[in-house]
């Protein structure tokens, strides 16, 4: 257990003798704007058959805005597959090959339908700022695997960063340096401020320069003993350093074989798209940033956390589909599905699977009723998250919603997120109780004071 405010990580890997840690590493895919789970993972042949009437939920329903039209049913197909069987929509087709390695929790409830509070709740484990994300837990509890690169980086959508922007992944109360990096590696320049731009700045210069605030850091470090905040403030020189060589070589595809470039979707060097959302975009823009993410998996990053969507504007170029489930939903999980499944496919093929999380999720889920026709309103009340590897159990679906999808079957024992991040560490061979932090004075932790090992979903 961890009292200080600014203690920094050690390294070792919390671990008991009752839980051997699985995995070691993580990638989270977090869907802004809150992603449908009835039109994509969670198959309801009840609103197939009642599409279009009036929809009756048998209690009074609160809504975001004014979702309560009739029950709709997906305007995308649905078809089984793998040995499991599991019903999932033709826009995600291409995880069907992967689903026998993916256990699907269909049960998630939110605390809000607010997308901010909402995305801080699954990103922090709070629905309010000030909080470490759960990348920053894991690089804290955990440490590096890699001196060169950052524990923690985040893949922001290319189009800006989500709600909240980088409070998401930000440290909070744990040392500086468990905060994500965040790279986007659409642009030209992926890494602010990595690499001088003056035509001045010669190779020579640079390294006299560090040299010399080296020195300046050394002796003030001296003068200050136990000062944690400029020891991460030295280690964020040191690896800004470090990642001048390291960071350019790991987001260069250029060595990567034509086949691998294939099965992520990035084969089409050189395409122009239209400005309307299509699903050629958005599967090379995904797909890049999850090849991306498995190169920094195996250089020794601890979690990497890939964004598809940005902050509401319009035309929607994120997951909340108040208007159109088609004209948005399609494209996005058309281009994420090619980049998840090959993920997967690839961290399998490789033998890293075994000891590497996926995590699927988003802020919450979408109405079984209809909005302005073709849209869905937000649904706080259930959706669905999906966990790969790490020793999860594969073809698993837990906890069902209702039959329109609106909330869990089993209202009194819902899923939460508390219970899917403890179950994450528990994994990683962290106890979620054990991990915390003295901050304001109180033992603050991922899981806050709520929190469940899904055993039925662990291998």
């Amino acid at each position: 257990m961890l009292h200080d405010d600014t203690s920094a990580a050690t390294g070792g890997v919390l671990s008991s003798p009752h839980h051997p840690a699985k995995a070691k590493r993580v990638v989270q895919l977090f869907m802004a704007g809150a992603a449908s789970h009835l039109d994509l993972w969670d198959h309801k042949p009840m609103l197939e058959k009642y599409h279009g009437q009036d929809s009756d939920f048998g209690e009074p329903v609160e809504a975001f805005q004014n979702g309560l039209g009739p029950w709709m049913k997906s305007p995308f197909k649905f078809a089984a597959y793998g040995q499991s069987g599991k019903m999932i929509s033709d826009v995600v087709a291409p995880l069907g090959e992967c689903v026998d390695d993916i256990a699907f929790v269909h049960n998630m409830v939110g605390k809000t339908g607010v997308h901010s509070q909402a995305t801080y709740l699954q990103a922090t484990g709070f629905q309010r700022p000030g909080f470490p994300g759960m990348g920053s837990w894991i690089s804290y509890a955990l440490g590096s695997e890699n001196q060169n690169l950052p524990t923690f980086v985040v893949l922001p959508d290319h189009r800006g960063f989500a709600s909240n922007g980088p409070k998401n992944w930000g440290a909070a109360f744990l040392p500086a340096s468990a905060q994500g990096t965040a790279i986007f590696p659409q642009r030209d320049n992926p890494i602010e401020d990595l690499t001088p731009k003056a035509d001045y700045v010669t190779s020579a210069a640079d390294e006299a320069g560090l040299e010399m605030l080296q020195r300046i850091n050394q002796r003030f470090t001296q003068q200050r003993p136990g000062d944690s905040r400029l020891q991460a403030r030295i280690r964020s020189y040191e690896m800004a350093a470090a990642m001048q060589m390291s960071a350019p070589e790991a987001l260069d595809l250029s060595g990567e074989p034509a086949h691998i470039m294939k099965l992520y979707g990035l084969d089409r060097a050189g395409a122009t798209y239209p400005k309307e959302i299509n699903p050629a975009e958005e599967t090379e823009y995904f797909g890049r940033k999850c090849l991306i993410a498995r190169r920094l998996l195996e250089r020794g990053v601890r979690f990497v956390q890939i964004w598809s969507g940005n902050d509401n504007g319009f035309p929607r170029r994120n997951w909340d589909s108040h208007e159109n489930i088609q004209r948005d939903h399609g494209p996005l999980a058309s281009g994420m599905a090619v980049g998840a499944a090959a993920l997967i496919k690839d961290l399998k093929q490789r033998g890293m699977l075994e000891d590497t999380i996926v995590l699927w999720t988003t802020e919450f889920g979408r109405m079984p009723s209809s909005q302005g026709g073709v849209g869905r309103d937000h649904n706080p009340y259930v959706f669905t998250n999906w966990l790969c590897g790490g020793g999860f159990k594969g073809g698993t679906s837990y906890g069902p919603s209702d039959q329109w999808g609106y909330k869990p079957l089993e209202r009194d024992r819902p899923t939460q997120v508390y219970d899917i991040h403890a179950s994450i560490l528990h994994q990683l061979g962290i106890d979620h109780t054990k991990l915390t932090v003295r901050h304001d004075g109180i033992d603050r932790r991922l899981t806050d004071v709520h929190g469940h090992v899904i055993n039925d979903i662990i291998a």
